[in-house]
């Protein structure tokens, strides 16, 4: 997939940079032209990304952080296919250990972590104003924002059946 996207991404007053970076990097991981950045935290029956197909039926939901288990279940419930990718180092670790069991059950679900210190990184690339480059090779990102490069590699913890 090759494709420029030109993309204003609203920010909640409560979203870190980090947040926002893991939602650029989920844009990325998705690129579709019907892919679209929803309300997110503004909106709590609202992925933090989603396409939809022409009918309007939601196809792929995607939300970033650590939502709790009815949120993952009502998603699953709505969309085709749906992603979390969790971030956060320790906290997202301890996400995982109590929601693995239960979130096995969802067979269109995928899970990827997040490394700390690659979105910590990430982070750090963040300007009011930024021309990102991403370029994605067996399951790694090159995030490029003029001379700086990070390197990105999630970890999939769950995949959809």
């Amino acid at each position: 997939y090759y494709a420029e996207h030109q993309l204003t991404i609203a920010r909640h007053p409560s979203e870190t940079d980090e947040r926002m970076q893991v939602r650029l990097l989920a844009f990325a991981a998705h690129a579709h032209e019907q892919l679209q950045f929803t309300r997110g935290l503004s909106a709590d029956d609202e992925p933090d990304l989603w396409q939809k197909d022409l009918t309007d039926a939601i196809e792929t939901w995607i939300d970033v952080g650590l939502p709790d288990e009815r949120r993952v279940r009502k998603a699953c419930n709505r969309a085709r296919q749906v992603f979390i990718y969790i971030y956060g180092g320790r906290t997202a670790d301890m996400w995982w250990r109590q929601n693995s069991d239960v979130l096995s059950r969802f067979d269109n679900l995928s899970v990827l972590f997040l490394p700390k210190e690659q979105t910590d990184a990430l982070a750090a690339l963040t300007e009011r104003t930024m021309h990102i480059q991403v370029t994605i090779q067996e399951g790694q990102f090159w995030i490029s924002s003029g001379e700086q490069t990070v390197q990105v590699t999630p970890h999939l913890l769950q995949r959809f059946h």
